[in-house]
């Protein structure tokens, strides 16, 4: 299993940005299939984006309009959400999460990943 830690949340502005970062340690990062996920007080958790093992394949969700970019540095074991124009709407946690993958695959749905990170918080506020 693969252990990962977020960092880089905080209070920011509206239109401010941020960029999150997913710490990986246990094995290879370059096996796994990695993805970012919030969850906004009371709300479910949803999906925000995903990259493939080699970083070659990134998807996003709808709502996120360009403004993020998800991508990693398998080198240095992480993976990154740059996330520009924030909105209030944005306020959430966030999480990373991983799973072993053989292929480029990207992961969409929460039920697709085993190893979660503990999130960081994203507060979006004037």
């Amino acid at each position: 299993q693969v252990q990962l830690v977020e960092s880089g949340g905080g209070l920011v502005q509206p239109g401010g940005s941020l960029r999150l970062s997913c710490e990986a340690s246990g094995r290879p990062f370059s096996d796994y299939a990695m993805g970012w996920f919030r969850q906004a007080a009371g709300k479910e958790r949803e999906f925000v984006a995903a990259i493939s093992r080699a970083g070659t394949r990134t998807q996003y969700a709808t709502w996120v309009q360009r403004r993020f970019t998800v991508s990693r540095d398998n080198a240095k074991n992480t993976a990154y959400l740059q996330m520009n124009g924030l909105k209030p709407d944005d306020t959430a946690a966030y999480f990373c999460a991983a799973r072993l993958t053989v292929t480029g695959a990207l992961l969409l749905s929460e039920n697709d990943y085993v190893s979660w990170g503990q999130g960081t918080q994203v507060s979006v506020s004037s």
